[in-house]
């Protein structure tokens, strides 16, 4: 279902800074983005006909350091999803302490209608578009829906040309021959496999604690994996084709294998069933990583795990996320989740400024590290305020961004008031 991503992020801001007692132009600064833009992309077709479409890319906050986050490209991009998601990523990155804010990109196509020429077209021409306004210690893009390594070459390829001088740190996920990091492609699941492991620890769930991954793609697939080999049993799994169900476990390297067989996992020999009932399996873990809203009020209703780590962003409603909390199923939400992406995005971006290369074993390392430290965090403030783990996540993000934001801006407004 379509839910609006930016009302649903500032009444979460809302709820945090009712919590802190935040000071109201604190509250409205971080209701509006710092910046916004609205660009046309105009990009060659193969027949030779220069077609048009709306692009955007959104700087939400940059109190704690440059704008962060993915560029997609897909159909439903708007305008306010990518204010929405900017707004996320800004709480994201502060959730686990990275010295960056949030930003978001789009553009409004279809590219699986494109071919290889006309999505390098596509990316070079958006680039060209917001030039001004990316740059390492401005606002660094990096990959999100249907983009990917080749996207993130292709951009800094190009704003090297309109800069004049290779500047890597510009984007982040790039591959490693153009300064991408090693370990970034897995990045978003090895995180959230940190936080499944420490939270079904936590919560004394059995070791072979049964999974259902909705979205079998760039971090379900190598979640499943992973998860796979660390002894819990894979019961569920789904692509935007159709979902697959074995109660004693999948065989997650014969799904990966019929996926790239066959495009589909629905190809797989498993029970198939309806995509709306996999959410309703009975499991331990339920681990969303499709697109947002893929949990609404009615699905919430059906779920009979224990435990949910938000692997995609947005992927529960309000509502359904009332219900989930009602019925005492802990939620540990995409802020903290889905961040192994981000965090590594960060770790390539000190490489590029410091010209540095790190081993993959280093990343790993300080990935884990940095997503226990963060969920300790989280659960801390959860304890402390008596809350669920998303509103003790907006609570430590959100009162970071404005200890930043009162930092940078406190004392000036203090004494405009004061005169």
């Amino acid at each position: 279902m379509t839910i609006d991503l930016h009302q649903l992020a500032l009444h979460s801001i809302d709820s945090a800074a009712d919590e802190l007692g935040m000071a109201d132009w604190v509250r409205a600064t971080l209701h509006q983005p710092e910046r916004s833009l609205a660009v046309q992309v105009p990009y060659r077709a193969d027949d030779g006909a220069i077609r048009v479409v709306p692009g955007y890319r959104v700087a939400h906050s940059m109190a704690r350091g440059p704008a962060k986050g993915g560029t997609r490209f897909h159909m439903d991009v708007t305008a306010t999803e990518v204010a929405g998601l900017a707004t996320l990523m800004s709480v994201k990155t502060a959730v686990v302490d990275l010295p960056l804010g949030g930003g978001k990109g789009g553009i409004t196509v279809d590219p699986k209608q494109l071919s290889e020429t006309e999505l390098e077209s596509l990316t070079r021409s958006y680039t060209r578009a917001i030039a001004g306004s990316i740059g390492p210690d401005l606002d660094i893009p990096a990959p999100d829906v249907n983009t990917g390594q080749r996207h993130m070459d292709w951009m800094a390829d190009e704003f090297a040309r309109v800069t004049g001088r290779p500047q890597p740190g510009v984007v982040t996920g790039k591959s490693t021959a153009a300064g991408g990091s090693l370990g970034r492609d897995t990045a978003t699941a090895a995180g959230c496999r940190t936080v499944v492991i420490a939270s079904a620890r936590r919560m004394e769930l059995p070791a072979d604690a049964r999974v259902v991954i909705q979205g079998f793609g760039n971090a379900g697939a190598p979640l499943a994996a992973m998860l796979a080999a660390d002894g819990f049993r894979v019961v569920g799994v789904s692509d935007s084709r159709g979902a697959i169900h074995d109660p004693r476990g999948l065989d997650i390297g014969a799904v990966a294998a019929t996926k790239a067989a066959h495009g589909s996992v629905i190809h797989h020999d498993a029970e198939l069933i309806a995509p709306e009932d996999l959410l309703a399996l009975d499991c331990e873990i339920l681990v969303p990583a499709a697109l947002e809203g893929a949990i609404d009020a009615a699905e919430a209703e059906r779920v009979r795990a224990r435990l949910i780590a938000e692997a995609a962003n947005g992927p529960v409603t309000d509502r359904a996320d009332a219900i989930l909390h009602d019925r005492q199923i802990t939620v540990v939400p995409d802020v903290l989740a889905s961040a192994g992406g981000v965090i590594v995005s960060c770790f390539e971006w000190q490489q590029n400024q410091r010209e540095e290369r790190w081993s993959a074993r280093y990343v790993a390392d300080r990935l884990e590290q940095r997503m226990r430290h963060s969920l300790d965090d989280l659960w801390a403030v959860a304890a402390a305020r008596d809350l669920d783990l998303r509103t003790a996540a907006m609570v430590l993000g959100v009162g970071r961004i404005a200890a930043a934001i009162e930092e940078r801006h406190g004392l000036d407004v203090a004494r405009e008031l004061a005169s």
